[in-house]
Formats: structure tokens, C-alpha cells, sequence
């Protein structure tokens, strides 16, 4: 058999070279452009984004209204939050000349964007009747990435950033306003199949000029977490730097209280990297470009008959609102299958002379599993297939979660645990502690209030000190 019917990926336990390779053998990334840290998508990974996104869309939409604010803020915008700028100091990429000119004033490009539109909602904002303000976009965002930078992972441009800003007239609305993003965050990641672990940040790693944060993380195949998503409290922090007030009922201005979320493309390597494996991709349906992919098997004297055969097979799927591809290049099957097995298509129909002798159609999916369905009940076999597939995805997700997580209740047990996955551990809440864990283990504490589905109770002795502790979880990240 040839090389390419056979893969030739490095294997996922080898994770960096695997997930380096996959980007471009599924021609998700191409990494060859002449910026550090700038990728090129190509057509199906954009594809694949899109799908990704437009789930996010319709998710934000139920409540909120998407915008578009501009790439440049002015520094004295930028300035004007000292603790936020101080947190982005060293990330910030500057435009100092228009052509040959100097500018007045320096222009940032948005690392991220409440200098941008917070002034504009000083604005817009005027009575309690415009709150609570519910806003989204999705653009590009700059940073200047000192680390090894990593397609999709650590970036310099993150090109996919979806960020909400809104804004409420009291602090415990903006607290629920958190919540219901946790939420919506669940739902979107439990739609891409992907588990994630939540937990509110230590104070020294919170979003600058937050008054709390709270993380979406999720545990890679080589046992480091991946932030995937993070909600910011951000109390009348911002609202007092940039104005931000409205009259309440009683006619008095009152500061408004506001939140921030958001997700970057840091999703799609969690969902490249979860659920691929050592042939290639592996997609749920709702983001896949290719749901199903047709193969006529056209051997013999009945080519044209099979051949017209998966064309109706196409239409009629395609006509139901699935993403369908018929495969009818002149190469062997085998090479087909290799081919969307790397694009990690859920569903493949072959179907051949033996398929239209008996009125039906050879499923395979993405995981190998092997069944016939009846040409007269074709769009509900489907169907049925597909959402088999992704609560079988769904669940050995969630089984890899399952087992790189434990409890530690020494530093020794920490150390060995980190090498493989992360833990959970009693922990005081002092830096120093932390500090401690960190410089006898190389993993860092990365939240309490701990959300999972896995959570085990590991309150007791902390395990730096042995003072009386909480639940928190560590763990190496990217």
C-alpha cells in the first residue's frame, strides 16, 4: 500500500511534531509566513473557523448585538487606564507615522479592545433604560508574543478574537452576567465536544483592572491545559476611568458595572488537538467543512449507474442541510479515504455495484465504525450515524479529561502528577505558597472555585504549608 494511504503523520503521543504536521497535512495553517507569529489560513481550516464561529454567532445572538470598533487606539485612550496598560505594556504593537510623517499621537494596535470602545460607551450610555448593553465582535486583536510561538496556541496576531463587553447598573447584575456567559461557554464548548475545567484565577493572574476572573481550560493529550475562554468582572473599574455612567429611576448618575469575555482561535486547537489521532483529524459534525464525504466505487461496466447513483445520494443529503462532498477523482479508493480521514470527515458513504443491487449505502465513520443503511431511509440514517459519532466523541473526550486529572496531597505527588496531566490539591490562598508549589514542581496554581465534571474535594492541610485549605487546581499550561 502507498505511503499516503497508509499516513505518515508523526503519532499523537509525539503531541508538538503531531499537532505541527496536522496543520498543514489537513491544510488547516500554513506557517511559512515571513512574520513570527502570523499564519495563513488556508480554505478549509478558514472553513472550519467559520463553522466555529458562526456556532458562536448564534450562541451571542439569543442576547447580545454584534459590532465592529476600530484596530487603532490612541495612546491617550490607552493611557488612561494605568493598571490595564501596565498588564499590556510590553505586548503592545505601536503606529508612530502616517507614510513619512510622525503622528501626534501614538496609535496602538488593539491587544485587546476596552480602550476602544469603552469611550464610545461613555457615549452611548444614558438612562437605566439602555442597560443592561450586550455587545460582541469578532476581529483580529495584536500582541506582541515574547514566548515560543505556536500556530493557533501562542500567536502574535490572534485572528479570530471574540470578545463581549457589557454593561450593567449594578454589580450583582454584571455577577450574573458572568454566570450566564459560563453557561453559554459550556454549551459552546459541549457542542465541539470538548470538556472544559472552570475555575476562578489566583488575584495576581486576573485580567488587569478585573475584579475577578474566571478561566475555561481544558487538558491537551499531552497533560498541559489550554486556556480556551476567560469572563472578567469588571466591577466600576473602567466605568470611572472612561465615564461610564447613566441616571438611575431616581433621576442621580450612578458609575454602570461591566464584564468582558472571550474566546479566541485557541478553540480550534482544542478541537484539533482533543479528538485527532494518529491518521489526522477528527471533526464533530456542527464544525466540520465536509459533514459527509460520498466514494462511488465505480469498478466494472456500471460506473455511469453508480456514478449517478451517489449523485442523487448528494442532492438528496445536500437538499436536508448537510455539508456533502462526492469524491469522483480518478484515483484508488483507498487514497480517498486517507484523504478525508486527514480532514477528518465524520461520515464517509461508499457506495458500489453490491451497495445498488441491495438499495443501500456502506457508513463509515471517522472512528471506524462500519454499517449499512437502507437507500429508503438514507437522511435519517445519517443523521441518526452522525449523532452517534459525536456522543461517542463526546465521551472519549471525556474520558481523557477523566484520567489526566487527580489529587496530590504532597508536593512530591504534585511533581509526578503535572508530568501527565493536572491535580487537585488543598491550597491556603498565600502567593508565597503558590510560589513554593511552583518552584519545587514547574506548575503553577491556576484557579479555585474549581467547576468540573471530575471534581474531587481536596480541602484539608495545604499542601505547601499545611495550613487549612481549598480546592484548587494545578497544572502546567501553554
Amino acid at each position: 500500500m502507498a505511503e499516503e494511504e497508509q499516513g505518515a503523520l508523526p503519532p499523537k503521543g509525539d503531541f508538538s511534531a503531531w499537532y505541527n504536521e496536522l496543520l498543514w497535512r489537513a491544510e488547516i495553517m500554513d506557517v511559512r509566513y515571513p512574520v513570527k507569529g502570523l499564519y495563513v489560513w488556508y480554505p478549509f481550516g478558514f472553513a472550519m473557523r467559520r463553522n466555529v464561529y458562526d456556532l458562536l454567532r448564534a450562541l451571542l445572538d439569543r442576547d447580545h448585538q454584534e459590532a465592529l470598533f476600530p484596530l487603532l487606539i490612541p495612546e491617550n485612550e490607552f493611557a488612561k487606564e494605568a493598571e490595564h496598560i501596565k498588564g499590556f505594556e510590553e505586548e503592545v504593537y505601536w503606529v508612530t507615522h502616517g507614510g513619512l510623517t510622525p503622528l501626534e499621537v501614538k496609535l496602538a494596535l488593539r491587544p485587546t479592545s476596552e480602550c476602544a470602545i469603552y469611550p464610545m460607551y461613555a457615549l452611548w450610555v444614558r438612562s437605566h433604560a439602555d442597560l443592561p448593553l450586550k455587545i460582541y465582535q469578532i476581529v483580529n486583536t495584536f500582541r506582541y508574543e515574547t514566548k515560543h510561538t505556536r500556530p493557533l496556541i501562542r500567536l502574535r496576531e490572534i485572528t479570530s478574537f471574540k470578545e463581549a463587553h457589557t454593561v450593567h447598573t449594578t454589580w450583582e447584575d454584571a455577577e450574573r452576567q458572568v454566570e450566564a456567559a459560563i453557561a453559554l461557554y459550556r454549551e459552546f464548548y459541549d457542542r465541539l465536544c470538548v470538556p472544559v475545567i472552570i475555575s476562578r484565577r489566583p488575584e495576581w493572574d486576573k485580567f488587569p483592572g478585573a475584579d475577578y476572573t474566571i478561566a475555561v481550560d481544558t487538558v491537551m493529550p499531552d497533560g498541559r491545559t489550554l486556556q480556551i475562554g476567560t469572563v472578567h468582572h469588571l466591577g466600576d473599574h473602567f466605568s470611572k476611568t472612561f465615564q461610564i455612567t447613566y441616571e438611575d429611576a431616581g433621576g442621580e448618575q450612578k458609575y454602570t458595572h461591566q464584564t468582558c469575555y472571550g474566546i479566541s482561535e485557541r478553540c480550534i486547537a482544542a478541537l484539533i488537538s482533543m479528538h485527532g489521532d494518529d491518521r489526522g483529524l477528527i471533526l464533530p459534525p456542527d464544525p466540520a467543512p465536509v459533514q459527509v464525504v460520498i466514494i462511488p466505487i465505480t469498478i466494472g461496466k456500471r460506473k455511469e449507474e453508480v456514478s449517478a447513483a451517489a449523485e442523487g445520494i448528494g442532492k438528496e443529503l445536500a437538499a436536508s442541510g448537510f455539508r456533502v462532498k462526492i469524491d469522483t477523482r480518478d484515483i484508488r479508493p483507498g487514497a480517498k479515504y486517507y484523504y478525508w480521514e486527514m480532514r477528518g470527515v465524520p461520515l464517509r458513504l461508499e457506495i458500489g455495484p453490491r451497495d445498488l443491487d441491495a438499495r443501500q449505502v456502506t457508513a463509515v465513520t471517522r472512528l471506524g465504525e462500519k454499517s449499512q443503511i437502507p437507500r429508503e431511509t438514507l437522511v435519517d440514517g445519517v443523521r441518526d450515524r452522525l449523532s452517534s459519532f459525536s456522543a461517542a466523541l463526546r465521551e472519549r473526550a471525556e474520558a481523557h479529561v477523566r484520567t489526566h486529572i487527580g489529587v496530590s496531597h504532597t508536593l512530591d505527588e504534585v511533581a509526578a502528577a503535572v508530568e501527565h496531566g493536572v491535580t487537585l490539591v488543598s491550597w491556603c490562598g498565600n502567593r508565597e505558597c503558590a510560589d513554593l508549589l511552583e518552584e519545587k514542581t514547574r506548575a503553577a496554581v491556576l484557579g479555585t472555585d474549581v467547576r468540573s465534571a471530575y471534581l474531587v474535594d481536596a480541602g484539608g492541610p495545604c499542601v505547601a504549608c499545611g495550613k487549612q485549605g481549598t480546592t484548587a487546581l494545578v497544572g502546567r499550561s501553554y
